[in-house]
C-alpha cells in the first residue's frame, strides 16, 4: 500500500493501522508503546505542527510509527480511496 502521510512523504510499507492522537492516547497502554517507540527510535515526525495521528506500520519485521499532521480520517479516506 502507497499513502501520503504528509510532509510529501509517500509510506511504502504494510499499515497496520491509523490512529486519532487525541483519543488512542487516552489510553496508558497506548501512551507507553508510543514513549517505547520513541526510546527504540522507530518514531518519524513528518510534521512541524502539531500532529494529530499516528499511523503504525511494519518494515521487515520492525514496527516503525509516523506521526502525521493530517486527521485519522483523512488518511483513511486516501488508503480507502487506493483500494
Amino acid at each position: 500500500m502507497y499513502l501520503n502521510a504528509g510532509n510529501e512523504e509517500l509510506l511504502k510499507k504494510n499499515i497496520i493501522g491509523i490512529f486519532d492522537l487525541d483519543t488512542a492516547t487516552v489510553s496508558k497502554k497506548t501512551r507507553d508503546f508510543l514513549a517505547a517507540a520513541e526510546k527504540a527510535g522507530s518514531v518519524t515526525l513528518l510534521t512541524y505542527d502539531l500532529p494529530r495521528s499516528f499511523i503504525l506500520t511494519t518494515e521487515n519485521g520492525e514496527q516503525k510509527v509516523y506521526l502525521s499532521q493530517y486527521a485519522a480520517a483523512t488518511l483513511a479516506g486516501r488508503a480507502e480511496d487506493i483500494y
